[in-house]
């Protein structure tokens, strides 16, 4: 039985040092559950955080590990080919024998014929070649969905990464950025003196670098900017990307690489294509050389000797505050993962799901479907147009449960080549995908696809194909499971099936209709106070103190959107069951987002993740809904109260 307990009856009923060490639930819900689990947790030194989805994610692999190391063995046999072709490349990965042994060679080898382009005339002669080599290039194209019609693709142009997580790290005043740059620049040190550069060439690639990356954290956006997704679709004629260009020979090179002509390219930000001759011409090319080679000799270092796969990933880890590498067997299965993942989730999800639960759960997603369609038509601010628009959008939604029926055709070309060291094996499995990503150019959309394989511990809702995926890895519990009751089931899986939905419906999704399309479907005034809604949920939390900074209202606003769709959508579901248990409802939804994670990652998190820190998802939602106060008896002075006229409901 759970006891609660009225506002100041913990302290009359308890000694003091109980009352300071075990939180109420009217007070701090998430401490409440997870408080003492949080005391004794250990994070793995290999891992950045634990608990919750990270619990689930090491349990699969670690199933996961111990099948490709009994296949590897010659133990147990292979289930399919796509597993055997994954196998190769894990013994490959393996092998540190053979890589210990090769040292930096395969990496020296690779990057010489990017060492031997003198100026910007003989590189725009060898682009195409080096762009099919994977070598960095000064800007990214890739080939995607045309957001206003999902039905084709289009060739879209975006500026490349920068060093630092985010261009709010280049700030002068920002110390974390200024330590993580130290961090990566004496690695880039140690590994470049390991190269057949001189002392003076390294030291200039070094500086040049450094100087580059700088000049590009001026011209991209920020992780903020990208948030809001309908504004990277930009279409600009072929002509006017080509001139903006500059010196670059556009024309050139998408002949020489692309299927086709792209006569429209979706530039993703349109402020760096307008200032891209700044950061890339005639005199800045001897820097943007140099930091393509050291870019991608740091890259390489994670498939060469044991000693610099270590030195290589100093930054990583301290990015994420992880004492230790992950282990060589634990690499090995990743990398394989990586390139035969949905292979691999289709095993997972055969072998360790069931037809059993996914029946049950596709039952819950359709009963979760009814509920939001309820919802939506006693939505008490939408006008009947926009609610009949919004359930035909609904009624559209694709459902992608556990995994898929088979592989999709790329996976087949994913031959591991023989004889080949593991740098070029790798190289050559990521040209074989990024050649398959630009034929489909000339291609219609292939609809059929999942964003995510099936042992994934994730969820996702696809705007542009109006689609929602859950990975059999997530079905477990405490997400869910056969034995737990249907209230902590929806509280949990539940509210997550909910949140995918409501993705359909957050400031993103609602700038799509129900084929995928960017398309206006709301009235004006609708419209008008959906945003004024959006708003309401950016300064709920805005500015919210965590253990390593203030959250960032507007970043994490659509993730924020979907957590008080889902959740209420989810407690509605739950209330019309015989046997609801409120208690258990909110106590699960919090157990779901039990997390510790070292602080390096919290601060990461803080300033490019779009979803909320976990403690503030599992917290603030709750405090929206009605049912919170009367289940748990919460009252004005209670940490967990908030006044009516605070709350926010928007689906």
């Amino acid at each position: 039985m759970i006891v609660i307990l009225k506002s100041g009856e913990s302290r009359r009923r308890k000694g003091k040092h109980m009352a300071e060490t075990t939180p109420r639930y009217q007070d701090d819900l998430y401490d409440a559950v997870n408080g003492e689990w949080e005391k004794t947790a250990v994070i793995a030194p290999d891992k950045s955080r634990t608990g919750g989805f990270s619990d689930l994610a090491d349990d699969v692999e670690d199933k996961l590990m111990a099948d490709f190391a009994a296949v590897a063995a010659g133990t147990k046999p292979a289930p399919d080919a796509y597993f055997e072709e994954a196998t190769k490349l894990y013994k490959r990965a393996a092998d540190f024998t053979a890589r210990d042994a090769a040292g930096i060679q395969p990496a020296l080898e690779r990057l010489a014929p990017l060492a031997a382009v003198s100026d910007l005339v003989a590189f725009n002669a060898q682009a195409a070649d080096l762009a099919t080599a994977l070598f960095p290039f000064p800007f990214r194209g890739s080939v995607d969905p045309d957001m206003k019609d999902t039905s084709v693709n289009k060739y879209s142009l975006t500026g490349p990464s920068t060093i630092l997580p985010d261009t709010t790290y280049y700030a002068a005043d920002n110390e974390q950025g200024q330590h993580l740059l130290a961090i990566w620049t004496d690695m880039a040190k140690q590994v470049l003196a390991q190269t057949d550069l001189s002392a003076a060439d390294q030291a200039a690639y070094l500086a040049d670098t450094l100087a580059f990356d700088a000049e590009i954290a001026k011209h991209v956006k920020s992780s903020e900017e990208w948030a809001d997704y309908p504004k990277a679709y930009n279409p600009q004629s072929f002509d006017e990307v080509a001139a903006q260009l500059g010196d670059f020979d556009f024309a050139g090179f998408t002949a020489a690489t692309l299927p086709a002509k792209p006569e429209t390219v979706i530039v993703g930000d349109p402020r760096f294509l307008k200032e891209f001759t700044t950061l890339f011409n005639a005199e800045t090319f001897p820097a943007y050389k140099h930091w393509a080679y050291v870019l991608e000799l740091l890259d390489s270092t994670s498939y060469l000797s044991e000693s610099l796969r270590q030195l290589g990933g100093t930054y990583s880890r301290a990015l994420s505050g992880s004492p230790e590498a992950p282990s060589q067997p634990k690499h090995a299965y990743r990398l394989a993962n990586s390139f035969y993942a949905e292979p691999v989730g289709i095993y997972y999800g055969k072998t360790y799901f069931g037809e059993t639960a996914k029946a049950d759960v596709t039952a819950l997603v359709e009963k979760m479907i009814a509920t939001y369609k309820r919802r939506l038509a006693n939505s008490d601010w939408l006008s009947q147009p926009t609610k009949d628009k919004a359930i035909i959008k609904l009624d559209k939604m694709v459902l992608k449960m556990g995994y898929p029926d088979q592989a999709h055709a790329i996976f087949a070309q994913l031959k591991v080549p023989a004889e080949a060291d593991l740098l070029t094996t790798v190289i050559t499995l990521a040209q074989i995908r990024h050649a398959d990503n630009l034929v489909k150019l000339t291609k219609p959309v292939d609809r059929t696809e999942w964003a995510m394989p099936g042992h994934l511990v994730n969820a996702c809702y696809d705007p542009s194909r109006n689609d929602i995926t859950f990975p059999a890895a997530i079905l477990q519990a405490p997400f869910y499971a056969l034995d737990q009751t249907a209230s902590q089931n929806l509280g949990g899986i539940g509210a997550v099936i909910a949140h995918e939905i409501s993705h359909g419906f957050d400031n993103n999704g609602a700038q799509f209709d129900e084929f995928g399309n960017m398309n206006n479907w709301w009235q004006d005034a609708d419209y008008a106070h959906f945003k004024e809604l959006t708003q309401a949920m950016i300064d709920q939390f805005d500015g919210r103190e965590t253990e390593a900074g203030k959250a960032n209202g507007k970043l994490i606003v659509s993730e924020n959107i979907a957590d008080a769709g889902g959740l209420a959508a989810a407690l509605e579901t739950a209330k019309a069951l015989p046997d609801y248990d409120g208690h258990e409802f909110f106590i699960n939804w919090s157990r779901i987002w039990r997390q510790k994670a070292r602080l390096e990652l919290q601060k990461m998190f803080l300033a490019v993740d779009v979803h909320a820190p976990a403690k503030l998802r599992a917290n603030v939602q709750p405090q929206n809904l009605a049912d919170w106060y009367t289940t748990f008896d919460v009252q004005p002075g209670d940490g967990m109260y908030l006044a009516p006229d605070q709350r926010i409901t928007i689906w």
